[in-house]
């Protein structure tokens, strides 16, 4: 198999795997489940950075698909009660 086609396979599943995670800390948001979102935000933040680290996506890309669900899961946080806000881990 050609080296490009495994990269491409390679970077596919990777990226798989980032749009998977993103998905469901922003279902969590939008069904108003701050406890799922909380859980899910740190293993969401932990794709982007690994692919954005691996070159699969712009390292600035990561850090505004990142700052994006923190801020999501931060409005939630403060419709809920105002000492709920998360800080981001980067």
């Amino acid at each position: 198999m050609r080296q490009y086609k495994k990269r491409a396979l390679r970077n596919k599943s990777a990226k798989s795997a980032l749009h998977t995670y993103t998905r469901k800390v922003r279902q969590s948001v939008e069904e108003k489940k701050l406890d799922e979102a909380r859980k899910a935000l740190p293993l969401a933040i932990k794709v982007i950075n690994k692919t954005a680290q691996k070159g699969i996506i712009h390292w600035k890309k990561g850090a505004r698909l990142q700052s994006r669900l923190v801020k999501k899961v931060n409005a939630l946080a403060q419709a809920a009660k105002p000492e709920n806000i998360v800080k981001s881990e980067s």
